[in-house]
């Protein structure tokens, strides 16, 4: 079995997982994964959602250890590192 490799994201809860990985907020994930946009906006052109609401689910994610996130003069350059989300709870 090979090590998980990736961000080290804890949650208090499994309603604060929820929070975070919301339905929108995954299909962003996989997008910046798969389709690797160039910006924010075109990021939202590519979830077909208004830039704004892309913008603060990014920022969000990137507070969360998420999205990876780089600015330079003339672009943001968005990533996401692993393939995968694990989660595991004690009973």
């Amino acid at each position: 079995m090979k090590p998980v490799k990736g961000p080290k994201v804890y949650f208090t809860s499994f309603e604060a997982l929820r929070k975070v990985l919301t339905p929108k907020r995954l299909e962003l994930l996989h997008i910046i994964k798969m389709k690797k946009p160039s910006s924010i906006n075109e990021l939202a052109r590519m979830a077909k959602r208004d830039v704004k609401n892309v913008a603060d689910d990014v920022k969000y994610l990137e507070q969360v250890g998420l999205i990876d996130k780089k600015e330079t003069a003339k672009r943001t350059a968005l990533t996401v590192t692993y393939d995968k989300l694990s989660f595991e709870m004690a009973v």
